[in-house]
Parts: structure tokens; C-alpha cells; sequence
């Protein structure tokens, strides 16, 4: 049987090897700078294990593939030379008609040929192809490294985890997303090996997913943290943290303003498992000095900035106090980014993310993250694993899709939010504007110090009572009425109606929370036309 030119091209074929962009070392022996093409050697046997470790081709498929590749060559591809190949190597096993396989004797009589590549490796006659195509496992997931010549967060936020180390064994540009809900293993030894952590792959899709380890180790990546795991909600990722960090009976410290649900979590689910609460105001370090010295502290919780005021916590005082004292420092840095402030290099332990609002970014995903050392995050990995609440692969992908455009978001949103709120301060119809990036906020000069932009969330006080506040509310023709914020689509809400309206007007007073309070979200809609709409809107009242 005549062997079609492209079988001859390409003798064997072998998984590209993944471009190394951190390691600045010589290489190591095997390698040749000098060399510009790859010895690749021929003969059947370097047909096996040709397929991805993660995708496989069925039968038919291989088979139809096969036979196009001998018919015409001049259109084939990869994926087709690799199920040729994969034919062939059946086909000399006797697991397939020889007659439906070219030739595989005929195969080997092919000479080695030089090819040019971009790796500089050079593949001796007595090595085994480097992929496996009988086991999907990975045998170590490539740790994250900072590549040297990546000095932007917008750089990181596109590379990290794909092309600076990817777990999954693919040329696309693009993580693929990987649905299943477990992982196979080729033998019993296989599975004892991954018991034993001789070797890393996952088993269930609870504990684990490609596409999701991707997303987290962006985040890893922006952070500045060894470790992140994503769960299906911000909610979810603050509960468990909670739960895993605070023993029972435990004592934790958080502030005044803070997202409505994470205070009733903090008030009515702990205190059932015996865990107590002190309660402060974002800029009290007294009142965390005397709750310090008072109870055992095991964690202090808290946003900065927070939610709707957008108070600022002096990140590295409150690190130092609650270090002395054996305490963990968790900040929730929704409204930040990782763009804008770094906690952990402030002296933060933990930083978690609401990844449904300014990490996804365009309003099409819920999720939640959580970054520290590998020593507490694994504490928190454990109880997840038991309670679920996993990320949905397909809303991991819609994560590490938005990430790649989230410096420019974010440049876009802090300016607007910058300009916007000096308009709205000067307003003659608003009465109060709560914005880091203001003078007149209380943190504004402690926000200048550990951040590097303000946000795209501005606060404001109508000059008005709830009826007068929603007739402004109603009149703006950008934005949406929703809850939620941080994405490309601009976002309005009254606090009061959207996140407070079962309870009274006194005790919705009680947080702080009156009738005429206005957050806006700004998205990425141009800086004119939501001045515009503003202003317009503010002349209906």
C-alpha cells in the first residue's frame, strides 16, 4: 500500500510542548539552543499515545478521518494526521482490520525527516512520545509561574494559567471547557497512586475541573497568593470561609457596613454553632484593640471598600493588630478588584471575591472566590468538597473569558466613577456623594495609600424622600434596575427597595440605609452619555 506524502511529513507526531516564559536558565541537557528543528523519528511505534490526554476520537470518527487522510492529502490537519495515526496503531494491535489502517510496515520504512519547529528539544530515536492517549490523567499540573517580561496586571489577567502553564494539553488559544462530572483512571495502581498523592489529577468533578483551575490560577496570579478556589456564589465562598476558619465556639470581629446577607449569616447561622460576633465601625481600631483583647479572636471579616458606603479598612494596620493576637485577616475585595488594591500584600491572610461582579464583569455569571496560602485555603477546600456549591465549568470558561478584558474595564469604570461622583458632589439636587476617590470622604487619604483606583461604584443622596429618589431613579434611560454591579452594563439601584424593603423605614435606618439612597454602577458605556442621562434624569425632580 502506497503511504500518502503527509504520513511521510510527519513520521510521528508529538504534543507540542508548552512554551516556558519564566525560565531564563540554560537549558538543561537534551536541549539545543542552536538547534532550529526537531528529529523525529518514524516507524509504528511512534504512533502510540498520539491523542490529547484529554479528548480522544470515537472509532467511526478515526476511521473516516483515516481514510480521508489517503485519499486527499492536501487538505488534512492535525486532528487528522492524530486519528490516522491512532488507526494505525489499532490497526498493529489487531484491535482493528488491517485493511481499514494504512499500512503500518509501509509507515515504518519512512526515514526520520528534519522539521521545523519552534521547540527547541531534540527528540532522540530511543524516546517515547511524551503524550499518554490511553489515560486522561495528569500526572502534575504545572504550578504558575510569573514569566519575567509580564510586569502589568492586564498582562497576567490574559496569560496566567493558559499560556504561562496550562493543565490541559491543547494548541487552541482558548481554554477548552471541560464537562464532566468525574475522571477515569486507566488502572487500579493509577487511582492508588492519586490516593497517596504519588501523582495530581482530579476524580470527582466536586473536587476539581480543568477549565476552573485556569480561572483560579488567574486569580492566584493577580492576587499575589498561592492558592484560589472558585465556588458557585460570593455567598457561598463567604459562608465557607467563615465556617472552616472560625472554630465552633470561636469569635470573629466585623464591621457595620458589609453586604445585608453576610450580616445575617454573621448574625443568625454562627451563633448556632456556638460562634460569636463583635461588631465595629470600619475605622474603629479601638473597638478592634479592646474585641481583641477581650475574646479569643479567630478571624476579622470585613469589605473595603463596603457595601453601599464604600468605607475603607486600613488593610495593614488591622493585619498587624490581629497578627499580634493570633487572629486571621480576611478582606472581601469585591469592590476593588485585585486591579486596584492588593490585600494580601497589605498583610491580609485571605482575600475574597464576589467573581459575579467586577472579575466576570458582564453580568452573565455567578461565582465566588477565595485566595490565601495553600496551608488555610486547603482548610477551606476540605469543607467545600463536603458542602458542594461547585462552579458550573461553563461559568468558570465565562470567568477566564472576562478576565482577559479586566484592566481595560476597570480603567474605563474608575474613570467614569471619578467623574461622575465630582459632578454628582456638585450637584445642587444630591445631597451627599459616598466615593474613595472623593476629598470628602472619611477614608479618602488612607484609599489614596492602598489603592490604586477607586471603582466603578459611586453611593449618592437624593435630595428627597423614596418617591422623589425613584422618579430619578425611573427617569435614567442607561442603566438598569437590577441588584448586583461591576459589569459592562451600567446598574442602578435604591438600597432601601432592592436589598431592605422588609424591613421599616426606622429600621432600615438603623444601618443607615434611608430612602433616598442611590448606588450606581457604572459600566463601560461612554463617559458622555451617562453624564448626560444623569443630569437629565436629575431634572425630572
Amino acid at each position: 500500500m502506497a503511504v500518502s506524502s503527509c504520513a511521510r511529513a510527519f513520521a510521528s507526531f508529538e504534543c507540542r510542548s508548552e512554551p516556558d516564559f519564566s525560565r531564563p536558565e540554560i537549558p538543561s541537557a537534551g536541549y539545543s539552543r542552536n538547534s532550529k528543528s526537531a528529529n523525529l523519528r518514524g516507524g509504528a511505534a511512534a504512533f502510540r499515545g498520539l491523542s490529547s490526554p484529554i479528548l480522544r476520537f470515537p472509532p467511526n470518527f478515526v476511521r473516516q478521518l483515516s481514510t480521508k487522510a489517503r485519499r486527499n492529502c492536501s487538505n488534512i490537519g492535525v486532528a487528522q494526521i492524530v486519528a490516522a495515526a491512532w488507526s494505525n496503531n489499532q490497526a498493529a494491535s489487531g484491535s482493528m482490520p488491517a485493511a481499514k489502517a494504512v499500512d503500518a510496515a509501509a509507515v515504518a520504512a519512512v526515514a526520520p525527516v528534519e522539521i521545523e519547529t519552534g521547540v527547541d528539544k531534540v527528540v532522540s530515536a530511543g524516546e517515547d512520545v511524551v503524550c499518554d492517549g490511553e489515560n486522561v490523567q495528569v500526572d502534575d499540573l504545572p504550578p504558575f509561574k510569573y514569566a519575567s517580561f509580564l510586569n502589568s496586571d492586564g498582562s497576567v489577567a490574559i496569560h496566567a494559567g493558559e499560556r504561562l502553564g496550562r493543565a490541559i494539553v491543547t494548541d487552541a488559544i482558548t481554554t477548552p471547557v471541560v464537562n464532566t462530572s468525574a475522571y477515569f483512571f486507566k488502572k487500579t495502581s493509577d487511582l492508588i497512586d492519586f490516593k497517596e498523592k504519588r501523582s495530581t489529577s482530579f476524580e470527582y468533578g466536586r473536587y476539581g475541573n480543568y477549565t476552573t483551575v485556569v480561572a483560579e490560577e488567574k486569580i492566584s496570579a493577580l492576587e499575589g497568593t498561592e492558592s484560589t478556589i472558585l465556588m458557585a456564589s460570593g455567598m457561598c465562598a463567604s459562608t465557607v470561609m467563615l465556617m472552616a476558619l472560625v472554630p465552633a465556639g470561636g469569635h470573629l470581629v466585623t464591621t457595620t457596613d458589609c453586604y445585608r446577607k453576610t450580616r445575617i449569616f454573621i448574625e443568625t447561622i454562627l451563633p448556632k454553632m456556638g460562634i460569636t460576633a463583635t461588631v465595629i465601625d470600619p475605622a474603629d481600631i479601638g473597638g478592634l484593640e479592646s474585641a481583641l483583647e477581650k475574646n479569643k479572636v479567630a478571624l476579622f471579616f470585613t469589605e473595603s471598600p463596603t457595601n453601599p458606603f464604600l468605607r475603607c479598612v486600613d488593610i495593614e494596620r488591622v493585619s498587624k493588630l490581629c497578627h499580634d493576637k493570633g487572629a486571621l485577616v480576611c478582606i472581601d475585595g469585591t469592590f476593588a478588584t485585585p486591579l486596584n488594591q492588593k490585600a494580601i500584600a497589605l498583610g491580609a491572610d485571605i482575600v475574597v471575591h464576589s467573581a459575579t461582579k467586577f472579575i466576570a464583569g458582564h453580568n452573565d455569571v455567578i461565582a465566588g472566590s477565595i485566595s490565601g496560602p495553600d496551608k488555610l485555603i486547603s482548610v477551606v477546600r476540605n469543607l467545600h468538597h463536603i458542602i458542594g456549591g461547585a462552579l458550573n465549568p461553563n461559568a468558570a470558561y465565562l470567568i477566564i473569558r472576562g478576565m482577559k478584558t479586566l484592566h481595560l474595564r476597570i480603567q474605563q469604570q474608575n474613570s467614569t466613577a471619578q467623574r461622575m461622583a465630582e459632578i454628582l458632589e456638585a450637584h445642587p439636587k444630591i445631597t451627599r456623594v459616598y466615593y474613595p476617590g472623593l476629598a470628602s470622604h472619611p477614608e479618602h487619604n488612607l484609599a489614596k495609600k492602598q489603592m490604586t483606583g477607586f471603582g466603578g461604584v459611586v453611593s449618592f443622596e437624593v435630595d428627597g424622600d423614596l418617591l422623589t429618589t425613584a422618579k430619578f431613579v425611573d427617569a435614567l434611560k442607561i442603566p438598569y434596575i437590577a441588584p448586583s454591579f461591576g459589569g459592562c452594563e451600567s446598574i442602578v439601584d435604591q438600597p432601601a427597595i432592592m436589598s431592605y424593603w422588609d424591613l421599616s423605614q426606622s429600621e432600615r435606618a438603623k444601618y443607615g440605609i434611608f430612602d433616598n439612597l442611590v448606588r450606581f454602577s457604572f459600566g463601560i458605556e461612554d463617559f458622555e452619555d451617562l453624564k448626560a442621562d444623569v443630569l437629565q434624569a436629575l431634572e425630572t425632580i
